[in-house]
């Protein structure tokens, strides 16, 4: 059974006539006729008597009625419920972003863009390496990618033809670790000598961990570490140090609390932290008219490369 056959017997009960209901319908009467009998055919019962100028409808017909306008009432409203939600996705703007960004920067940057942009994170990219967002760019898998990015040079080859980013902020990453009990670090970077320390790691093809190691080899001093866990999240480092493992680069607004309670501390100097931008990433191929306008209003002039 069709719909349109359901529209064409409210159409017949509407009019009592073939012709001007045919009409309405914008068929010709015989196709019309054709699909209220298989209407009728489909169930099992006489709707309309034939006998009455005008036509009337049986009792089964009458009760099929009262059918037929609570469906096609029902599909109409979901029809619109359905266009409504087509209309607000499609205004919707997919943003992936690595988790301590979700979680420490994303909230208080959304809060400040007034009004409030309508960012959807898409979760899926938590686990992604900095290629990954570079990729889901270019199909369109996502509208915008929030990253992290060196302040030098990259020392990652990565193909951002067709990129374009806003730098939003600033962070740093903090080497830390537990205290001991004077207070001072389990792990210090500063008297690691000979001894190699315990490092919780990003995962060794992660922009994070080359712009660490990048950094390290700027300073003109590589301490040996012995690496025991390789993570793509900092929340994963993030617990590991706190469980006393070893010592860990994180992003400054994710440890600031735990330092300012004693409950991390420092294992090393400034020299040893690692600064960082917060960029905004897009594809230039990418015409979402919600990201066109949030871009916008972000860019003081035009947009920086990648």
């Amino acid at each position: 059974m069709e719909l349109r056959w359901l529209e064409d017997f409210i159409a017949l009960a509407r009019t009592r006539h073939f012709s001007r209901a045919a009409e309405d319908q914008n068929v010709t009467q015989p196709t019309f006729s054709r699909r209220i009998k298989l209407l009728e055919e489909e169930m099992g019962a006489t709707l309309i008597n034939r006998q009455t100028l005008p036509l009337s409808l049986t009792p089964a017909g009458e009760e099929f009625l009262a059918l037929c306008q609570d469906v096609t009432r029902r599909v109409a409203t979901t029809r619109e419920r359905l266009g409504q939600l087509a209309e607000a996705n499609a205004n919707r703007i997919r943003l992936a972003a690595p988790q301590s960004l979700l979680a420490n920067f994303l909230p208080d940057w959304l809060r400040e863009l007034d009004p409030a942009p309508p960012v959807t994170p898409y979760l899926r990219a938590t686990g992604w390496l900095m290629d990954d967002y570079v990729q889901a760019l270019g199909r369109n898998e996502c509208d915008l990618a929030l990253c992290y990015w060196p302040v030098g040079p990259c020392p990652l080859a990565l193909d951002t033809e067709g990129l374009e980013s806003l730098c939003l902020d600033e962070e740093r990453l903090i080497p830390v670790c537990l205290p001991d009990a004077d207070g001072r670090p389990r792990f210090s970077l500063e008297d690691a000598g000979r001894r190699p320390l315990p490092l919780i790691a990003y995962h060794p093809r992660g922009l994070i961990d080359q712009t660490i190691r990048a950094h390290l080899a700027r300073l003109g001093e590589l301490p040996t570490f012995s690496v025991l866990n390789e993570s793509v999240q900092s929340g994963n480092i993030r617990e590991l140090v706190g469980l006393g493992y070893g010592l860990g680069w994180l992003p400054r607004r994710s440890v600031q609390a735990a330092l300012d309670a004693g409950e991390l501390v420092r294992a090393g100097g400034r020299r040893w932290e690692v600064p960082l931008e917060i960029r905004l990433y897009r594809h230039r191929g990418n015409p979402h008219p919600a990201v066109e306008a949030l871009w916008a209003r972000l860019a003081p002039a035009e947009s920086v490369g990648p």
